[in-house]
């Protein structure tokens, strides 16, 4: 499991990370509460990735470490899954308590203050696979919305017969390939130039990809009529994992 996000900070600002880990001899003692901790209830779940601070008076990019923490390490209380919309994740994203726990010395990743590097290393490809998922959901969405309005019939003829509904098909897809494309310029420029300098185009296609997915997500739940809020069809989680 991946443990970063705090109930009490902004953590989408690592510098904000408040969890503390204190160094005592050979160990850290770890305090502090997470959530959103993904894989965490996952059956096969055995180490969580933990963020927390070690130097609270280094500068604002080195306070942060990570280390491998046991599950199931004395003082680690697993408090529940967050539903999502009423939607509980697969893998599940849990509320965590740390009351000293302690950690080696020996299980910091990469070295102490080197969390934030890491976090950011991570976080880019991390949202290139989020938009690769909601562009999947909007796909998916899409296909949906063109099989729905051919066979749903409304005043006597089929919906898909309705300018607008037209509109909002060919709308779909030229939005869908907008946004392939800009995932796809940032991946390539990962790939070639480094996050750093692809920063513009991963926080564009963070904001782009599920804004665009859920307009179609939304559109596809309203061609659907009633059926399309229940969970008949996949529409109305697809919607609240997006948003």
């Amino acid at each position: 499991a991946f443990a970063m996000t705090e109930p009490r900070v902004a953590s989408s600002d690592a510098t904000n990370i408040e969890l503390s880990m204190v160094r005592d001899g050979d160990e850290y003692v770890l305090n502090g509460r997470k959530w959103f901790a993904s894989n965490a209830l996952h059956k096969n779940c055995k180490v969580m990735i933990v963020m927390g601070k070690t130097d609270p008076a280094a500068a604002p990019h080195r306070q942060q470490s990570m280390m491998v923490v046991p599950i199931d390490a004395p003082g680690v209380t697993v408090m529940r899954g967050l539903p999502v919309f009423g939607y509980q994740d697969r893998e599940g994203h849990a509320e965590i308590d740390f009351t000293d726990v302690r950690v080696p010395a020996k299980d910091v990743l990469k070295g102490e203050g080197e969390g934030f590097a890491i976090s950011q290393a991570r976080l880019g490809p991390g949202r290139i696979h989020h938009c690769m998922r909601a562009i999947g959901m909007a796909e998916r969405a899409l296909e949906l919305m063109c099989l729905r309005a051919q066979s749903r019939v409304t005043f006597g003829r089929p919906v898909s017969e309705n300018a607008n509904i037209q509109d909002w098909i060919a709308e779909a897809r030229i939005e869908i390939e907008m946004i392939r494309l800009l995932t796809l310029k940032a991946a390539h420029l990962m790939d070639t130039v480094g996050n750093k300098e692809a920063r513009t185009e991963i926080a564009a296609i963070k904001v782009a990809a599920p804004n665009i997915a859920l307009k179609i997500v939304d559109r596809a739940i309203q061609v659907h009529g009633g059926g399309g809020v229940t969970d008949d069809f996949p529409l109305a989680m697809a919607w609240a994992h997006l948003r």
